[in-house]
């Protein structure tokens, strides 16, 4: 996959989070993180287990609790429920993917509708996930728990587009994939995002990350160490050794 070009510094910011703190038991997995997503890119997280990468996008999903302020195309969401955001174009793929597995995988599409409200056309819509995953459109009567880790996750990531996302965010979408479908996903996405998808995309295998990635930050112990470019950054000797010499990726 080759490199997308750099966003201009002029572009719209769609999504941003300002001194972001997450807390489980006493236990700080956010310190303070403040970044900003800009309309049409796809802007990357990467970083070790524990770093703090889910929780940031569970926070800005709504479905953990979180101090600081979360703003999306210019309105607040810290205190607007996680059905809500999902309503207004904030859309989750979660880690694990979390597929309804006794559901086939047409009814697990038809509940992603359920985000959009009435912003979307339902046959449009799903003619758009399959043609993006033709696989899922053969598969359409099969029982999603029969599939394989890479199908689901294909599943996953259509069931989220059927709510019509305006940022779209996927949490560690390689996790437990085999390399030829790793490949696969992150082809869809870049198609995604050359068709105007904005995209905050949380990873551990930083190579294809940062790869499709316009920007990115590196998240250590729920602080930001690193910034930039996804280029600057694949370039980095310190995110070279550390994730993809031997390390994640």
């Amino acid at each position: 996959m080759s490199q997308v070009s750099t966003l201009s510094a002029e572009a719209v910011t769609a999504l941003e989070v300002k001194d972001l703190q997450v807390h489980y038991s006493g236990i700080m997995a956010l310190r303070g993180v403040t970044l900003s997503v800009r309309r049409g890119e796809i802007f990357t997280l990467i970083g070790p287990n524990g770093a703090g990468k889910s929780s940031l996008v569970n926070a800005i999903s709504g479905i953990v609790r979180s101090s600081g302020a979360i703003t999306f195309e210019g309105q607040a969401l810290n205190t607007v429920s996680a059905h809500r955001r999902s309503r207004q174009g904030v859309i989750q793929v979660p880690e694990g993917r979390r597929v309804i597995a006794p559901m086939t995988v047409l009814e697990n599409l038809e509940l992603g509708c359920e985000a959009s409200g009435t912003r979307g056309d339902f046959k449009s819509d799903l003619e758009r996930v399959y043609d993006l995953f033709p696989l899922l459109a053969e598969r359409k009567g099969q029982l999603s728990g029969t599939l394989s880790g890479g199908q689901q996750q294909m599943l996953a990531i259509g069931r989220a587009l059927m709510g019509r996302p305006k940022v779209l965010l996927l949490d560690e979408p390689s996790l437990g994939l085999a390399p030829v479908i790793i490949a696969d996903v992150f082809r869809a996405l870049k198609r995604l995002n050359d068709e105007g998808m904005t995209i905050l995309l949380v990873e551990q295998n930083a190579n294809h990350a940062l790869r499709v990635a316009h920007r990115g930050y590196v998240l250590q112990h729920g602080e930001i160490v690193l910034a930039g470019t996804g280029a600057e950054l694949l370039a980095s000797p310190e995110v070279r050794s550390a994730y993809l010499e031997g390390g994640h990726g």
